[in-house]
């Protein structure tokens, strides 16, 4: 009897400490965003790279991919979509507008091959500008600029088992990760 006792007991300090502790959990996934806005409007992304422009010595010109930036608009789109807390309409229809500028497209070596002879390892960085605006009070919430994105990949001069990808592939991973960044700086508000 006084283990029946002693393991009712128990279960009931258990199913207390379990409520307890979830109930204290502040953890959401509701959007920050105020009650006002519903929807947003992405602006076509601006190709503002200066391909003219010297940044370093060791890398002379600043590259730049072709169309990135409309593949840079149509991920956010869907980041947006796949989000859920802002529906993307036309911009006659949004709350929200959200404007961004390319600004650079950058490909760094990270490691090479012990002799020296090849890259086997870069970082894809992609910088954006970006203000979003109330769009009925036609007022600016917030703006960044050099906002990044960034993917490292190794090339098929890496050893190990390691897995290799093509420049390609890396710069859409690059992309959907500046995406995600994107939506939530907007969504989350920190």
């Amino acid at each position: 009897m006084k283990n029946k006792i002693k393991a009712y007991c128990f279960l009931i300090s258990a199913c207390f400490l379990l409520t307890t502790v979830l109930s204290g959990c502040g953890y959401t996934t509701r959007s920050l965003l105020s009650g006002k806005y519903h929807s947003i409007y992405i602006a076509p992304f601006l190709n503002k790279v200066d391909i003219a422009q010297e940044s370093q010595v060791a890398n002379k010109y600043r590259i730049y991919r072709p169309m990135l930036e409309t593949d840079i608009t149509k991920k956010v789109i869907n980041q947006y979509l796949f989000d859920g807390n802002l529906k993307p309409v036309k911009e006659d229809l949004a709350d929200l507008v959200l404007k961004g500028e390319l600004v650079e497209y950058r490909k760094d070596p990270l490691s090479y091959t012990t002799d020296d002879n090849f890259v086997t390892e870069y970082r894809i960085n992609i910088y954006v500008n970006l203000s979003l605006w109330d769009k009925k009070e036609n007022k600016l919430i917030w703006e960044e600029n050099n906002f990044n994105g960034n993917y490292s990949y190794f090339t098929v001069y890496a050893s190990g088992n390691v897995v290799k990808i093509s420049e390609d592939a890396a710069v859409i991973k690059t992309i959907e990760d500046i995406a995600r960044r994107v939506v939530e700086r907007t969504v989350e508000q920190w």
